[in-house]
């Protein structure tokens, strides 16, 4: 079974994939900020939805999508990969190794 770090990057790259979306990615809760861990795509800031990833009632990253993605998808998406998220969840600023 892929490991985490994998199965995020096959998620972003799989969501970026589709029609109307030109770019999707996981920033993961740094403290006050958000860091961005996989992206996938041609980034398009001002089309993009985001939606928290909530683990446990913790908000540990959030999932963006630039383009036409609906929000239950994003949402749903998000919930799926709240656990994956877990391992990029306050890293104390290490780099995202892609």
């Amino acid at each position: 079974m892929p490991d985490a770090d994998e199965q995020l990057r096959t998620t972003v790259a799989e969501l970026a994939a589709r029609t109307g979306c030109t770019w999707a990615g996981v920033f993961f809760v740094e403290g006050e900020e958000l860091v961005l861990g996989p992206e996938a795509g041609t980034p398009d800031p001002e089309r993009r939805a985001t939606v928290p990833v909530v683990w446990r009632d913790t908000r540990v990253a959030e999932l963006a999508a630039d383009g036409d993605v609906e929000p239950a998808q994003l949402e749903s998406i998000a919930a799926e990969i709240a656990e994956l998220c877990l391992v990029g969840w306050d890293t104390g600023g290490e780099e995202w190794e892609p």
